[in-house]
């Protein structure tokens, strides 16, 4: 088997996406390795979650570098490079990002976004969805661009937008297939599946094409 993946995992909170890439990656087989839990928040639930699991943990806060994001990144890419990271997965982590960082790690940082891009960028996804009364709603992973809630897309999960749903209730729906997505995502990029040509991912492997997925 080829050698795993070394992955950072950068949060600024509670970390669910994290908690299910590390549960992913429990398996000796996962292509990715979780070598690093990073915050930019000191007390982000996440970290005591990823101690637990003896995962090395580190926080550059960005309080610390006042109007100077750069700067900021700048020390979060020392920490990662410290750390021998090859892959960065973003879950949760509340910073708009640089050119600096995302070329610094292009095609190696990915993103999960609580929507099906390229609709609904930026924040309140669900909200947005039931107000415009789309049908189907889900996630997305996502390479990392400049643009925020940008970058040629990895997977993407569906759910049925039901008659009785309220933000919470689409969002608990949305958030099952975000823990099912992105350890997929995580998986096919470290195993060196994924070749990016333009806006465009293509994979290869023997995934089965799944049945599509009508509602109503």
């Amino acid at each position: 088997m080829a050698q795993r993946k070394r992955t950072a995992v950068l949060i600024s909170g509670r970390g669910s996406n994290m908690n299910a890439l590390i549960s992913a990656a429990l398996d000796p087989n996962y292509p990715a390795e979780i070598a690093l839990v990073l915050s930019n928040r000191p007390d982000a639930a996440g970290l005591e979650r990823a101690a637990r699991f003896g995962i090395p943990t580190a926080v550059v806060d960005h309080k610390d570098f006042p109007g100077d994001r750069e700067a900021f990144e700048r020390q979060v890419d020392t920490v990662l490079k410290d750390h021998n990271i090859e892959l960065v997965a973003l879950a949760g982590f509340m910073r708009i990002l640089t050119p600096f960082l995302v070329n610094a790690w292009t095609n190696r940082m990915i993103n999960i976004h609580p929507a099906l891009l390229p609709s609904f960028k930026g924040l309140a996804t669900h909200e947005r969805a039931l107000e415009e009364g789309v049908k189907l709603h889900g996630a997305t992973v996502h390479f990392v661009s400049a643009e925020m809630d940008d970058g040629p897309i990895i997977v993407q999960g569906a759910v049925p937008v039901l008659d009785g749903d309220t933000p919470d209730t689409l969002a608990a729906r949305v958030l099952e297939v975000e823990h099912k997505i992105y350890p997929k995502a995580l998986a096919l990029v470290a195993a060196g599946k994924t070749k990016v040509t333009g806006a465009r991912v293509t994979t290869r492997g023997d995934e089965e094409v799944a049945p599509a997925l009508i509602w109503p």
